[in-house]
């Protein structure tokens, strides 16, 4: 009896389960839209990474979205930051991608997944890893075979995770993109497409909806799209929306009116001005899309931070900044802003605005001054900072040979023949990726940088040691230059002579400041001899320490770190990266701080790498915490345009 009552109340659950039905999405070219468990459906999404946003930050980023009338959003996941070294995946604290799935899906908001394998995104090397050029003459983005067997290693790691939170599965995503861009890449290689179609499909099987995003061109389109995957457009405000969307109709007939990338702002450049798009072109734009019943997605919602090195550049080379705020409706800390608002006012004219208060602006706290004493030079430190000890060889290796990812190597030799006169040290072939500070015999005598300053003169005698401390900047994100090696990735000359013999160190800076390694110097140490042909000064460390009162509430909060008369480097908040400065430069000045870094319980410590000159020949220096951001300082000079509003083309 007990096994019959059993049975007919599994048979119930299963007919309760068959007539609410599983939850699908599908597209229907019948009637030109998307289809959410049957019912027609238009998403109104935005971009945020949560690889630019610290995790305790999500939720308070995700309710503002959802309150700003969104439905969704639309993710990229970086593969270089879940797999820094091949084989080593990472997907907890703030690279815990299925807990911020699961907090997108617990507020209300579906997801538009974007896993690449390329991404773009203004990110290191559009999130491809860096350990893919150990095979120098690898094609990225392509069927090279090499490649491809990586990218289906960390498909078959990456997809299997996200299967349960498909949609149809009872999870958030509705859709997920295959590749990026790729109508603009220059391999325009079908084959790799339909492997990656085919990979996505045997992972995730065949009821989600797979799609591509390109310009809004034929062009564009013509290698970017494939059967089987529904071709997107993207494209900014300000532009002939009804012709964006006559490109997409040349890819796609029928189906839903979608621009997956409709430009809320615009990136960043060192040397260039803070990009900004009016709200009022913005909100117009975005009217006129929903007025076409299109889906559309605003990129970026909020654009965050590239905490450490994680900034791309674009060619010819311009490295991107620290700060990612684009100009967004919210801003890099997650602030509210005009278009914040102007942006949910046109999205109350075509769905229902969610009830309840919008999560307000986190506060923010100015700490004020912190003295900053001096520690040692990189060369004084080096025992300290090459984990990994010296390598040598005949000609300079690049980071990849050396196992490097990121930020410094250097590279040491010996001057071989006496310089009494000014003997220019050149990268002939602008191999210096991406600037370098060069000294002799512990003097300072000048810098080297990618594309702009090849050669620079030096002075010393026969057996001096030159010391050429190298920065990686960032690699290129987009274009057919994504195969960006750092270091020196050519031979350098004195004079007519090739330099031979080299001791290189691989730095593991934010090791050492983690482990408090670094240490002060004595004055006797200091070279007596005035450095030229500019004020330039040794790399070098400075640390110092501030105290929070645990007896005030809500401390800590957000800030700012603002570096005055500081030159250019980098700067650590109690062991964390918090990103490069360069004021001098420009356009951004201050650095974003967020609360969950720093302490009430302890001294919080700062750490600064400054490589050109410290303020510091009066005595001590200092840096300054200050309540609001300054993104669009006067810039040393405008660099040509790497990227104009809302055309790609111009970095093929």
């Amino acid at each position: 009896m007990y096994l019959l009552k059993v049975g007919s109340v599994f048979l119930l659950l299963l007919a309760i389960k068959h007539s609410l039905g599983s939850p699908t999405f599908s597209i229907d070219y019948k009637t030109d839209c998307f289809r959410k468990d049957g019912e027609v459906f238009r998403y109104i999404s935005g971009s945020i990474h949560y690889s630019r946003i610290p995790r305790v930050y999500w939720k308070d980023r995700l309710l503002k979205m959802y309150m700003a009338g969104l439905n969704a959003i639309q993710t990229y996941i970086p593969w270089n930051y879940h797999e820094e070294s091949p084989g080593r995946y990472s997907f907890s604290g703030d690279r815990d991608l299925e807990h911020f799935l699961q907090l997108a899906k617990d507020i209300g908001l579906l997801v538009i997944l974007r896993p690449g394998p390329y991404i773009c995104a203004e990110w290191d090397m559009g999130g491809l890893p860096a350990w893919l050029l150990k095979k120098e003459d690898i094609i990225l983005r392509s069927s090279d075979p090499d490649y491809i067997a990586a990218v289906d290693k960390w498909m078959g790691k990456l997809l299997p995770m996200m299967k349960p939170f498909l949609y149809q599965n009872g999870g958030p995503i509705i859709t997920v993109q295959v590749e990026n861009e790729y109508g603009s890449y220059f391999a325009c290689d079908y084959n790799y497409l339909r492997h990656l179609s085919k990979q996505f499909r045997s992972h995730l099987g065949d009821d989600v909806v797979l799609f591509t995003t390109d310009g809004a061109a034929v062009g564009y389109l013509k290698c970017g799209s494939l059967q089987g995957l529904y071709a997107t457009v993207d494209f900014g405000a300000g532009g002939n929306v009804t012709a964006a969307f006559d490109a997409q109709r040349q890819a796609e007939p029928h189906g839903p009116l979608v621009n997956s990338e409709f430009y809320t702002g615009w990136l960043d450049h060192w040397g260039s001005h803070h990009s900004v798009v009016p709200t009022a072109l913005v909100a117009k734009s975005l009217n006129e899309i929903l007025a076409m019943g299109a889906n559309v997605n605003l990129y970026m919602f909020i654009g965050g931070t590239n905490f450490g090195y994680w900034n791309g550049a674009n060619s010819p080379y311009g490295p991107q900044p620290t700060s990612y705020d684009y100009d967004a409706p919210l801003t890099e800390a997650g602030d509210l802003t005009e278009k914040y608002f102007a942006i949910r006012d046109v999205i109350k004219f075509y769905r229902k605005i969610p009830d309840g208060p919008i999560p307000p602006t986190t506060p923010k706290y100015a700490y004020g001054t912190v003295v900053l004493k001096k520690l040692q030079t990189v060369s004084d430190a080096l025992e300290n900072l090459s984990f990994s000890g010296p390598v040598t060889s005949m000609y300079p290796q690049t980071f990849i040979e050396l196992n490097q990812a990121f930020g410094f190597v250097l590279y040491r030799t010996a001057l071989p023949f006496d310089c009494s006169k000014p003997t220019p040290l050149s990268s002939p072939l602008n191999g210096v990726h991406d600037r370098a500070y060069v000294s002799v015999d512990g003097v300072a005598v000048g810098i080297l940088e990618r594309n702009k300053v090849l050669t620079i003169n030096v002075t010393g005698k026969a057996g001096s040691q030159l010391d050429i401390l190298v920065e990686n900047m960032g690699r290129i994100n987009y274009g057919k230059y994504i195969n960006d090696f750092k270091g020196l990735v050519s031979n350098m000359t004195l004079g007519t002579d090739t330099l031979c013999g080299w001791t290189m160190y691989s730095l593991s800076i934010d090791e050492a400041i983690s482990e408090g390694l670094l240490s002060e110097t004595t004055p006797t140490q200091e070279p007596q001899q005035e450095p030229q042909p500019a004020a330039l000064s040794l790399p070098t460390f400075y640390q110092g320490s501030f105290i929070i009162p645990d007896g005030i509430p809500d401390l800590p909060q957000d800030t700012y770190i603002k570096l005055p008369e500081w030159r250019k480097g980098q700067v650590w908040i109690n062991s964390i990266n918090v990103g490069r400065y360069w004021p001098s430069r420009g356009p951004q000045v201050t650095l974003f701080v967020p609360a969950n870094i720093l302490s009430t319980a302890a001294p919080n410590n700062v750490t600064v790498l400054e490589l050109e000159e410290a303020p510091c020949s009066s005595g001590s220096c200092s840096v300054e915490f200050i309540s609001a951001p300054v993104l669009n300082a006067t810039v040393q000079f405008d660099h040509k345009q790497y990227r104009r509003l809302f055309n790609k083309e111009d970095l093929l």
